[in-house]
């Protein structure tokens, strides 16, 4: 394996082609594309200052190393790759990439980062930045914390483990995730979604989880969320604190030892096809309630 060390490049594709080396050291400054089309290489202790720097590559390891801001769009089409104890400060880092492997990395500006990406393991990481992982595939998530809204818009087979979202429309559109253990803050959670499991979990969101098909919650809190489960079928909740409102739910049960108002419409849904555990119920409306919020 050839070994590149300490030194410093610039000018566009500078590497262009690398194979089978381990560079250690090296600051690639202004030039695009230094390494694009590099295969079986190792990158440690380095810093990236330019656009494109992992293009087309396959079988790449990154350890120590920074992506400065400029270092935008910068890994993409790009098949096997591990990063681990690495600053990602730019934007629009991962698109249409496959087998990401992230461990100890931090995402200083994530928007539109990890799009249309498949096979995606991140782990001890933080992400800040909105539209993170849009229409990827195949996620595993564990001790993630995510600040950014619009997290995995339309993305499928997502799996989450003791992990933080702070976000405003996570999980939109989604089909088959499912998230243990986790603390998720944010309005309109998981819109339009199919197969959508939330265990042990912790939710506070405004007008959270509607227009779903196939939801389940087991021994989760729904801390002041309100009008909540709208137009949802097939809902399998065990809830285990008292809910602000829920909302024309289409089918399936409900289980909490609260809810502060019930709206069934029989204009809208079959109340009949909800089966609604709950030992106290404050208010229950029956007919359409002009006065409830709309989504701005």
């Amino acid at each position: 394996m050839k070994i590149i060390k300490d030194h410093f490049f610039e000018g566009e594709r500078i590497l262009f082609g690398l194979k089978d080396s381990q560079l250690v050291g090296i600051t690639f400054g202004e030039g695009e594309s230094p390494l694009k089309e590099a295969s079986k290489i190792n990158i440690k202790d380095s810093v990236f200052k330019w656009k494109y720097p992992l293009w087309y590559d396959n079988d790449v390891t990154v350890e120590s190393t920074v992506f400065e801001t400029m270092a935008r769009s910068g890994i993409w089409y790009t098949k096997n790759i591990a990063i681990k104890n690495s600053a990602l400060q730019a934007p629009k880092l991962f698109r249409r990439s496959e087998k990401i492997s992230l461990d100890h990395v931090h995402f200083a500006n994530a928007a539109e980062t990890m799009w249309s990406c498949k096979d995606i393991r991140i782990t001890n990481s933080q992400v800040n930045g909105d539209y993170f992982g849009k229409d990827s595939q195949n996620i595993y998530l564990d001790h993630v914390s995510v600040v950014g809204n619009y997290v995995f818009d339309g993305a499928k087979n997502v799996e989450v483990h003791h992990s933080t979202f702070i976000s405003k429309d996570a999980f939109w559109n989604c089909q088959n995730v499912t998230v243990y253990d986790s603390l998720i803050d944010g309005e309109y959670l998981a819109w339009n979604g199919q197969n959508i499991k939330f265990i042990n979990c912790k939710i506070e969101s405004n007008q959270g989880l509607n227009y779903i098909d196939h939801l389940e919650l087991k021994n989760t809190s729904l801390i002041h969320t309100d009008l909540a489960f709208e137009y949802v079928s097939n809902i399998d909740a065990t809830v285990s604190i008292k809910i602000d409102s829920v909302k024309n739910p289409i089918s399936g049960k409900i289980s909490a030892p609260a809810i502060g108002k019930l709206i069934l419409d029989p204009q809208k849904i079959t109340p009949a096809k909800t089966e609604i555990i709950c030992a106290k119920i404050d208010k229950k409306v029956n007919s359409s309630d002009q006065n409830q919020k709309a989504k701005d």
